[in-house]
């Protein structure tokens, strides 16, 4: 089996239920097997708050995730049209697996949650690819071949999975939405089990 890494920070639950949908379509691949993580938050002096284990949800994802994962997903409701800090903050700590080269070569994606519907959901998308690149991932998006992106009314782009939360994050993830971050992580275990099998 491959681990397939589920990465992500939410804080009203529509970037959650984006990684719940991926996971379940990374489940459905032969071979494949979803490793859910998250982020603690972080104060505004950049320390980690939050207490090493969480109460609930999924465990802090640790270096060693990264390293084991055959594929890596990546999620961040969007911050003026970036990722928030909490993931960009764990991200900023992984300089020792840039330096041996531990995710070169890996498939990754990304996915985001947004407010309102022109909130930032590609440019935040593109914010998460980019240290991802510097790792040397090869990214994996949304092709046009899923016929949802072209009827949403929500979020899906051809970068990545998204939803369209509202502003006071009262609109849960549709089913059309769920369906294409189920489609993404299904495209993303794929790459990994093509990738790992050459």
């Amino acid at each position: 089996m491959k681990d397939i890494l589920i990465l992500y920070y939410s804080v009203h639950g529509g970037t959650r239920a984006l990684a719940e949908s991926l996971a379940q379509g990374v489940a459905q691949v032969p071979g494949a097997l979803p490793r859910v993580r998250t982020v603690p938050r972080v104060s505004t002096v950049a320390e980690q708050t939050e207490p090493s284990i969480p109460d609930d949800g999924p465990p802090y994802v640790e270096l060693s995730d990264l390293q084991e994962c055959a594929a890596l997903a990546l999620g961040s409701p969007t911050r003026f049209g970036n990722m928030a800090a909490p993931l960009k903050y764990f991200l900023d700590q992984t300089s020792t697996l840039w330096l041996s080269g531990a995710l070169a070569g890996k498939p990754a994606a990304v996915f985001t949650s947004t407010g309102t519907p022109h909130g930032g959901q590609e440019s935040t998308l593109l914010s998460m690819m980019l240290p991802l690149l510097h790792h040397g991932m090869l990214i994996v998006g949304l092709p046009y071949t899923e016929t949802g992106l072209m009827t949403t009314r929500g979020g899906g782009t051809p970068y990545g999975a998204s939803h369209h939360a509202a502003p006071d994050a009262s609109l849960p993830v549709s089913e059309e939405e769920k369906r294409l971050a189920f489609a993404l992580g299904q495209r993303l275990a794929r790459a990994a089990l093509k990738l790992a099998a050459d």
